[in-house]
C-alpha cells in the first residue's frame, strides 16, 4: 500500500505537467512592457552631473587629516570605581581631554599631560560633540578652549 503512494507521488500530477508546458512555451518571452521601458531609457537624455559637495572653504576636515582633537572636560573623570588625578599635581578636574593617533592623553591645568590607557577613541567619540573649530597648531587650540 505504501509502495504505491511513494510511486504516485514521485510522478508529477496533471496540474505539474501543464505548468511545466506553460513555463517552456513562455520561455524567452518578453513582456511588451519591458520592450518600451527600455526604448523610453534609451531615448532619454543623461542625467547633468551635480556637484552636492560643499566647497572647499566651507568643508570640515576629516579624522585622517587632523593629528588630533581635544575637548575639555570640567567635571572629575572616574574610571573603574577610581578618580583619576594627575601624577605630578594631584588635580582631579577640568582636565583637557586629547585624542591622538588612537591615544587618550589627559592635560591639567597646570599643563601636566598623562596618557590614560583606559579610555579609547570610542570613549572620546562617544563623550564629545562635532568640533566647533579647528586651529593650525596645538598652542591655538589651547587658547581657544581657555588653558
Amino acid at each position: 500500500m505504501f509502495h504505491r503512494i511513494r510511486r504516485r507521488a514521485a510522478e508529477p500530477s496533471e496540474e505539474q505537467r501543464r505548468f511545466f508546458e506553460l513555463s517552456a512555451q513562455l520561455e524567452g518571452q518578453v513582456p511588451p512592457e519591458v520592450e518600451r521601458v527600455r526604448a523610453e531609457l534609451d531615448r532619454a537624455e543623461p542625467a547633468t552631473v551635480v556637484d552636492y559637495f560643499l566647497p572647499p572653504e566651507l568643508r570640515v576636515p576629516s579624522h585622517d587629516q587632523l593629528d588630533g582633537r581635544m575637548t575639555s572636560w570640567k567635571q572629575p573623570i572616574v574610571l573603574d570605581g577610581e578618580m583619576v588625578a594627575c601624577a605630578e599635581c594631584g588635580a582631579y578636574r577640568d582636565w583637557l581631554v586629547l585624542s591622538t593617533r588612537d591615544q587618550i592623553w589627559l592635560r591639567c591645568r597646570a599643563g601636566h599631560q598623562q596618557q590614560e590607557t583606559r579610555l579609547d577613541t570610542a570613549w572620546y567619540n562617544r563623550h564629545t560633540g562635532p568640533a566647533d573649530a579647528t586651529h593650525a597648531t596645538f598652542e591655538d587650540c589651547l587658547r581657544h578652549l581657555g588653558h
